[in-house]
């Protein structure tokens, strides 16, 4: 398996998700990110699997999931993106 991301913290304040990722501390505010986090209790918050890869955050409390690399701005490409094949 692919590591892509290592999370080390994810924590929430009243309108805001603080992230801790790769070593790096990183502030969203939740109206930006996640209507459903925003509007969630601090209990339903609290509830989150991050996937072994580092790739996504997901609560199943209520059914929201986010990836590490759009929070981040981080596009990737495709390993066969931009190949071309020979006539």
């Amino acid at each position: 398996m692919t590591h892509v991301h290592s999370v080390e913290a994810l924590s929430f304040d009243a309108d805001a998700m603080d992230l801790i990722v790769d070593g790096i501390h990183h502030r969203f505010r939740l109206a930006d990110i996640s209507q459903r986090l925003l509007h969630a209790t601090p209990a339903q918050r609290e509830i989150y699997d991050i996937s072994p890869s580092g790739y996504g955050i997901h609560w199943p409390l209520l059914d929201e999931d986010l990836s590490i690399d759009g929070l981040l701005g981080i596009h990737r490409r495709s390993p066969k993106a931009g190949r071309s094949r020979s006539a």
